[in-house]
């Protein structure tokens, strides 16, 4: 563990990185834990209310994702992604000021635009700041401290909870809001060389050595072209592999609602269990999101480990359904059961996506394929309330079936992709 931790910290841009994340998801932790019944509670927003203000922040991620990533192609991608962390921290922060359904939803717009910006520059960072062996180990070091401290974050949030006032709420609101900003601090240390290069034209000169004007723009021209060339929206391959990620996606919305919905209202287990099912997901995650991504940078690896997910997660959606109507220390047994298949599809799946969102992007246009990949999954987590409350929520054990095998084909479509990607590979090589 020393040794990882020492490595981990020899490298600027992760130093950078990791340093940054966990600061500012402590904030994220305590916003994420007190979101919804300081809207309700305080505020005195409906549930429908508070699902809208939720929506709005979903919708405009969406909007900012691809963004965000043209942005970081053209711009230096630390300072942008810095630029857009603080003014997300401080957006955080007016929470704490906003008394009705209007400033809430007009709030949620701009933080959930400026997040996103500030998430897809960084994912160019990651894209351009490491060898392709090291990005998705990156990538799960990140993701391993940002759910520690968002553990972390819900635990101070825990302190308003309990006292239930609004100065509490609001308290911890604007302490979430600058622990935001100044997590953004640390995103000033990385180096230039994660910013996009910079593209130049050569000057066309005559045997005179004079400058010749017409071949210069005809240069410049050539240039654009084959920067449009490399688009995201020109690869075919590239937005099905977004595409069927962000189906694969849509199990977040099965931890975050058909879970919970499924336990309180079909199940005999007691409510806590909820509880315990999240933090034995966010244990498992940082016990072996890092282990279970290394190779993956190769796509024959991470189109394996993303098939193996797909089969895992189509077992967790039956072993859900399985606990209705059991005694409750039996659906207790069965939950947890389903809840670490769950967490493991989810570790693999995230391993597989990294790997593959990173080696078939166009390094030169890092930014917008990650910002394109982004939107694919802001897209997913948007439609993932929808279908899951379409499928296992109304259905039982026949939707909670029909969720699995959308999951079993989404992934079998992203391991049919890296196996043709594969493939070209080995044909183009000499």
């Amino acid at each position: 563990m020393r040794e990882r931790l020492t490595e981990t910290f020899a490298d600027p841009v992760l130093r950078a990185l990791v340093t940054a994340s966990a600061v500012s998801r402590i904030g994220r932790g305590v916003f994420l834990t007190v979101t919804v019944l300081f809207f309700t509670l305080i505020i005195g927003l409906s549930a429908g209310e508070a699902a809208v203000v939720l929506a709005v922040t979903s919708a405009c991620g969406v909007l900012a994702s691809f963004l965000g990533g043209w942005l970081a192609d053209r711009w230096s991608a630390r300072r942008l992604a810095y630029v857009f962390e603080t003014l997300g921290g401080l957006l955080l922060a007016t929470y704490a000021f906003a008394d009705t359904f209007i400033a809430a939803v007009v709030i949620a717009a701009l933080a959930g635009l400026f997040d996103t910006i500030a998430y897809s520059a960084r994912s160019a960072i990651i894209a351009r700041g490491f060898a392709p062996e090291r990005r998705v180990h990156a990538r799960a070091v990140l993701r391993t401290v940002t759910n520690l401290s968002i553990a972390l974050g819900s635990g101070i949030a825990a302190i308003a909870l309990a006292l239930s006032t609004a100065e509490a709420y609001r308290v911890v609101i604007v302490f979430a809001g600058v622990i935001g900003v100044l997590g953004a601090i640390p995103l000033l240390r990385l180096p230039a060389s994660v910013d996009a290069p910079v593209r130049e034209v050569e000057e066309v000169r005559t045997e005179t050595g004079s400058i010749d004007t017409l071949g210069t723009a005809q240069a410049a021209l050539a240039a654009r072209q084959d920067w449009r060339r490399r688009s995201p929206w020109r690869d075919p391959r590239y937005l099905l592999l977004s595409f069927l990620s962000a189906v694969f996606g849509m199990q977040f919305g099965v931890a975050e609602l058909g879970m919970p919905l499924w336990v309180t209202q079909r199940t005999n287990a007691p409510d806590w269990i909820v509880a315990l099912l999240l933090i034995v997901n966010t244990s498992l995650v940082v016990l072996f999101q890092v282990r279970a991504s290394r190779g993956t940078h190769d796509v024959r690896v991470a189109g394996r480990v993303t098939m193996i997910a797909g089969w895992l997660m189509a077992a967790a959606c039956v072993i859900y359904a399985l606990a209705a109507g059991l005694p409750a220390w039996v659906a207790i047994v069965v939950l947890i059961v389903a809840a670490v298949t769950h967490t493991f599809a989810e570790i693999l799946s995230q391993a597989g996506a990294w790997g593959l969102s990173f080696e078939l992007a166009d390094p030169l246009r890092a930014g917008a394929y990650q910002g394109v990949f982004g939107m694919g999954f802001s897209l997913g987590l948007l439609a993932a309330p929808f279908v899951v409350n379409a499928t296992a929520i109304t259905f039982g054990l026949l939707g909670w079936m029909m969720l699995g095998a959308i999951f079993l084909a989404a992934a079998f479509g992203i391991w049919v992709v890296s196996r043709r990607a594969f493939v070209e590979t080995v044909v183009e090589a000499p």
